[in-house]
């Protein structure tokens, strides 16, 4: 249960009551009602701000609405007390009893509690990572890949239906220079000189192996060919053996990607063609003219007739381009296409998790999804900021094109998937982010992901240590959690049920690195309650001359271990059972 949300229909009932009673008009509109944790621990367990949110609409002032609120409330048998604070907020102190039933459930659901409803089952889609498949996935790749992959398993976690999609740009220019850059590679595989790379090719050493491949399978075939016969065979196979190392990285990381999209095969079905007439039987669709951007010349600017989209209707600044000179598409276009495409397959809400360089391409798309999907999709795009990989204090600079950016693969090989994962959600997504490889691998509280997997491999060994004792571990749930009297063992038990609100907030936010900052949080309370212990012998966890006390403390250290090991789960690491 999420008390917070549960606490919201007990304040909802009390108002309708009241509404029956004649003490407030029938026609009021109870969705901004929140009840969350005070600011202040001291002023009780629940702070709600019901009263101020409806006086308007009710004609009285807050606190007329409060005053009037607050007994009803006190009424309810988890209450045990309440006052109300400033210019109407109703500040609710609960029962023991009720926070002792929430650790009884955490103990009955194990790693399963703080599943939630909350989603309805509604379908959600999330694409991540889609990163050309023009080389290696490097360390900006992991930071998407790893919040695209936390936040699929926490919707799913709070109630979501999700599909986890990689969209395969295997269309357009870049691709093109792929094949010519691999034909390259091609030639010196079979002794040609090349000599320097030429500017514009994929200069990385990656298409080496790539190169030696191709001639190894067909020999000289393809030299002194035109180029029309040998680029779609170069592309092709360089797509399909970099997509195949991509996978073998994602699935290193415990990414699995469960839909893969290509784009040229989007192109080649007519699914632009069919998004393209879908807009302009809207009448979204024109000819016309767009005056030249501000940061080119007008000499830069080619000033012709274009097929334009209506996207300033739905929130974008110019409108866009759907075609260029040559009558192909655009890449805008295809994008349309794709996302049209999603919610042709069910998927009102859509979550694309994009690099930082594509900030200016949101509102365009949101613009499209709006039109297209006639404003009944809903397209929410996370900006992944860079990330700078420091070694020996010195910064590793990262360039595709150059060929010496720093790999995923060399980032698993040295500290490994779960403090890559881990470690990538330690900061909000839009966040720059300094990746250290020292830190990373640090034994302190400094470092999040040893803190953290540390309360739960301490959790594991005060179990061990109990079993060894010859004190019974199992159906730690009928516990006499009653005992469970300290002021530190209570905030602990605070502190886990927060679990299930911590899901539900983190999954409406799509923000995952919410559930870092708590597991953080929780490992901290319970390292200091346990060196309390060591300082204080009537405090500790084992106490073998009363087990029952004992049998109550392991079911609070149980369960501290269940929610670290929930909260690990959504973000695909593996919790250690004791830490070497």
């Amino acid at each position: 249960m999420n008390p917070y949300r549960h606490f919201i229909g007990v304040i909802e009932a009390a108002l309708r009551a009241m509404q029956a009673a004649g003490e407030l008009p029938a026609a009021l509109d109870f969705a901004a009602i929140t009840a969350e944790p005070p600011r202040d621990p001291a002023h009780g367990d629940i702070a709600t701000n019901a009263a101020l949110v409806l006086a308007k609409a009710a004609g009285k002032k807050p606190r007329e609405i409060a005053d009037a609120l607050l007994p009803r409330l006190k009424a309810d048998p988890d209450v045990v007390d309440g006052a109300i604070a400033g210019p109407g907020f109703i500040n609710l102190k609960l029962s023991d009893s009720f926070w002792l039933e929430r650790l009884g459930e955490c103990l009955k659901e194990g790693v399963a509690y703080g599943d939630s409803t909350m989603g309805g089952a509604a379908k959600v889609n999330v694409e991540y990572v889609s990163a050309n498949p023009t080389g290696p996935l490097h360390v900006a790749h992991a930071r998407g890949a790893v919040v695209g992959d936390a936040l699929a398993n926490l919707l799913a976690k709070a109630g979501y239906a999700v599909t986890k999609e990689y969209y395969i740009n295997d269309a357009g220019a870049q691709v093109d220079i792929l094949g010519r850059s691999t034909y390259l590679r091609y030639k010196e595989a079979l002794g040609e000189a090349i000599g320097t790379i030429p500017e514009g090719l994929y200069p990385g050493d990656y298409l080496k192996d790539i190169g030696a491949a191709i001639a190894k399978r067909d020999g000289a075939r393809w030299i002194d060919k035109p180029e029309a016969d040998w680029l779609p065979v170069m592309r092709e196979f360089a797509i399909d053996s970099l997509m195949a190392e991509i996978k073998a990285d994602l699935e290193t990381m415990g990414v699995n990607i469960e839909v893969y999209s290509s784009e040229r095969a989007l192109v080649e079905a007519g699914a632009v063609e069919r998004a393209y007439r879908d807009l302009e039987g809207k009448g979204l669709i024109y000819k016309g003219r767009l005056e030249p951007p501000k940061d080119k010349k007008p000499d830069d600017w080619e000033d012709r007739e274009q097929t334009l989209f209506r996207a300033t209707r739905f929130g974008d600044d110019i409108d866009r381009p759907l075609k260029k000179s040559d009558g192909s598409w655009t890449y805008f276009a295809n994008d349309i296409a794709y996302h049209h495409d999603k919610f042709r397959r069910g998927f009102a809400v859509m979550i694309d998790v994009w690099g930082a360089d594509h900030g200016g391409y949101v509102k365009r798309l949101k613009s499209a999804v709006s039109a297209i999907t006639e404003q009944r999709g809903e397209l929410d795009v996370k900006l992944c900021q860079l990330v700078r990989v420091m070694r020996n204090g010195e910064l590793v600079r990262m360039s595709k094109r150059a060929g010496t950016f720093v790999t995923l693969r060399d980032l698993l090989d040295e500290v490994g998937p779960d403090v890559v994962r881990f470690t990538m959600l330690t900061r909000k997504n839009d966040a720059p982010f300094d990746f250290d490889l020292a830190k990373a691998t640090e034994q302190s509280r400094d470092n999040p992901v040893w803190y953290v997997q540390y309360g739960h491999a301490r959790s594991r060994s005060v179990m061990r240590q109990a079993s060894a004792a010859g004190i019974a571990v199992e159906g730690l749930d009928s516990a006499p959690l009653g005992r469970l009297g300290d002021a530190g063992e209570r905030a602990l038990v605070r502190l886990i049920a927060q679990w299930p609100r911590q899901v539900e907030a983190a999954a409406a936010a799509h923000e995952p690195h919410r559930v870092a900052f708590y597991l953080y949080d929780l490992a901290a309370a319970f390292h200091a309650h346990w060196n309390r212990g060591r300082d204080e012998p009537s405090l500790r966890f084992i106490v073998e001359q009363d087990v029952e006390l004992t049998r109550a403390r392991l079911a609070l250290v149980q369960a501290v271990g269940f929610v670290i090991g929930s909260g690990l789960k959504v973000f695909g690491v593996t919790p250690v059972e004791e830490m070497r």
